[in-house]
């Protein structure tokens, strides 16, 4: 059986002046007593522990604060995923240079494995994002490598990767307009704008919490199954992508566009027009080639466009439900009861 070094048998080498690098070959340290390794030697557990270890981390046989052990950081730092990391940066510097973010804000992630993902550290412009700050965590949001702390809303991120196992990479920031959707309450209309329709679609509203609770991620979570793209009330917009992060991007652009051109639309003082059944039928057909997921694939016609809670000029061009199938549904019993007491009314009347 192996040993089992404790952070009491670490405490104990280090009050008896022993060595922490001739500790047992093969034996398991506990991640308290690892910790305490790290504390007092600034590298790796024992000699040997920076074998096959790739990076700047490893390679100095030094691991940062933030790192799990060796094995973490030479996932981080291999070379495989030095571009993947460079394409968050510059996702980042758009999100930034759109002002779709302010100060430090906006966040984004990418799933490189069944239990792991790489993120943007927190406390950091996404403007002068650089590779060797992107980080690596689980998808419980344990941060397993990286030279600065993870972002403090990774937790959403990876819900939303829980909840849609189909989901590559997630990106959350501020845009203006679509915020402003969010902060007023106000889900964007639908059936105005084909790529939206195709590429977006409805753009539910998920109610506030504390960003960085699991609260809220499971608020947003719940709601990925069905939407890719989600305003979060008082807050921000959040979406994810089957593809890659420069998709989950790209929604960022179009939903915000999209709520842009509403609101300059809604101040013309005409009515704005919205697409027919048969040419929404054509759009979600489009989407559906494209393998995006829109919960109105199976609806009927008169379910297409939910604009009920928009104003101002707003109306939906699906036809309604025709009076002759409206009269169909009655209840017979409601019926004879309507009956019933007008027949007592007039006769009273009378």
């Amino acid at each position: 059986m192996k040993k089992v070094i404790s952070i009491k048998d670490i405490e104990t080498i280090v009050r008896n002046g022993g060595d922490l690098n001739a500790l047992p070959a093969g034996a398991i340290i506990t991640p308290s007593a690892r910790d305490m390794i790290r504390k007092h030697t600034g590298g790796f557990a024992k000699k040997g522990d920076s074998k096959g270890a790739k990076g700047k981390a490893a390679k100095s046989g030094k691991l940062s604060e933030f790192s799990a052990g060796a094995e973490y950081d030479a996932i981080l730092f291999d070379p495989k995923y030095d571009a993947l990391k460079h394409e968050i940066c510059e996702m980042g510097h758009r999100l930034w240079t759109r002002a779709y973010v302010d100060g430090n804000g906006g966040n984004m992630s990418v799933r490189i494995g069944e239990n792991m993902a790489l993120c943007t550290p927190t406390l950091v412009s996404k403007g002068s994002l650089k590779p060797d700050w992107i980080c690596l965590v689980d998808l419980d949001g344990k941060q397993l490598a990286g030279n600065m702390a993870r972002t403090s809303e990774i937790l959403m991120h990876l819900q939303i990767m829980k909840a849609q196992p189909r989901a590559k990479a997630v990106c959350h920031c501020h845009p203006p307009h679509a915020t402003a959707f969010a902060v007023a309450g106000i889900q964007p209309p639908t059936c105005m704008i084909p790529e939206m329709e195709v590429f977006v679609g409805i753009a539910p509203l998920a109610p506030y919490r504390t960003p960085g609770t699991p609260e809220m991620g499971k608020l947003v979570a719940d709601l990925s199954d069905k939407h890719n793209t989600i305003l979060m009330a008082n807050h921000g917009v959040v979406s994810w992508s089957h593809n890659g992060i420069e998709d989950a991007y790209f929604k960022m652009e179009i939903v915000e566009a999209y709520c842009r051109t509403v609101w300059v639309a809604s101040q013309l003082g005409a009515p704005m027009k919205t697409f027919s059944s048969e040419q929404m039928k054509d759009l979600l057909n489009i989407k559906k080639s494209l393998d995006i997921p829109d919960p109105r694939m199976d609806f009927k016609e008169c379910e297409l466009c939910d604009n009920n809670e928009w104003r101002p000029g707003v109306s939906c061009s699906v036809p309604s439900k025709p009076v002759a199938d409206q009269a169909a549904d009655v209840d017979p019993g409601v019926e004879e009861m309507v009956k019933a007491i007008t027949d007592q009314i007039l006769a009273k009347m009378k």
